[in-house]
């Protein structure tokens, strides 16, 4: 049995967000442009051979049984039947109700990972499916790949970007998803564009003008970023962020943040580090298409 593998949970970006209506069941239909960025959480498993999944560090505020990282491996137990259990430690960089899709991430390298650990053999096709009852954003995540995104961001299609580095700046305060999308002056009547025609002058993000109105400090950073380049807010928040063609010119606006801010320069990617990692430690096992 192999002992142990650490493995990124990378962020990601909406370089934009339009709502195009709203569905019956209350959940809204979207277009987005996923971006994915390197870096990100770690997360290092240890198979055990009893059915328990224990996290650590615990997160403040978080029962682990409603951590998405236990339950994603929960729902791969119930899936698959398997029998053995994991010890999962978590690294956490990446900031907690900023729009980055941390927990998504996190919740998708679990089962990226333990697929492989466990021997379950579901495709990624299936592990997708399974992410998608946890969030929206879970399978852009197991998927790998940057992507046009549809439905409730979950009808994806593969997108390859132009390469660019981007600064995220995070205030210091959280934006809670729901609170966003029930809110009545949510722009939800989007004209849908077509993939084929998309052009960064259609690039906005309708959750924006919202957050910004009920967070003053999400403002604030797009205030400030608005003296160096074209600054968007990326899901509801409460992150924001800008690109640049090179890594110099992102770490030259990152040494002037203020220090109240959390931020970092991360460099966008159309294929997910974690399968590359994946590939690179179990030669010839990663997880089928």
């Amino acid at each position: 049995m192999i002992p142990s593998i650490t493995l990124s949970a990378p962020p990601k970006i909406n370089l934009f967000l339009h709502i195009t209506g709203q569905r019956d069941d209350g959940y809204h239909n979207l277009q987005t442009l996923f971006q994915l960025l390197d870096g990100g959480d770690q997360l290092t498993f240890t198979v055990t051979d009893h059915s328990e999944i224990h996290l650590s560090p615990q997160v403040a505020g978080v029962a682990e049984e409603d951590n998405l990282i236990v339950r994603a491996a929960r729902a791969l137990q119930e899936k698959t039947g398997c029998k053995l259990g994991c010890s999962i430690v978590v690294d956490k960089n990446l900031p907690m109700g900023a729009g980055l899709g941390g927990g998504s991430s996190n919740a998708a390298t679990t089962l990226l990972a333990l697929n492989v650990l466990w021997q379950c053999d579901l495709s990624l096709v299936e592990l997708a499916k399974l992410g998608a009852a946890l969030g929206a954003d879970v399978p852009v995540f197991v998927m790998g790949r940057s992507a046009f995104a549809e439905g409730i961001g979950d009808e994806l299609t593969p997108f390859d970007i132009a390469n660019s580095w981007y600064l995220v700046i995070t205030p210091p305060c959280k934006v809670p998803t729901g609170e966003i999308f029930s809110n009545p002056q949510l722009t939800r009547h989007s004209l849908p564009i077509k993939i084929r025609a998309l052009s960064e002058e259609q690039y906005r993000n309708d959750c924006q003008a919202i957050v910004e109105e009920l967070y003053p400090q999400v403002k604030e950073v797009v205030e400030w970023l608005q003296d160096f380049a074209k600054p968007m807010m990326t899901g509801t928040g409460a992150s924001v962020f800008c690109r640049w063609e090179t890594q110099a010119e992102a770490n030259r606006v990152l040494a002037a943040v203020p220090q109240h801010w959390n931020a970092f320069v991360a460099r966008g990617v159309n294929h997910s580090q974690v399968h590359q990692q994946l590939r690179e430690f179990f030669t010839g096992a990663s997880p089928s298409g």
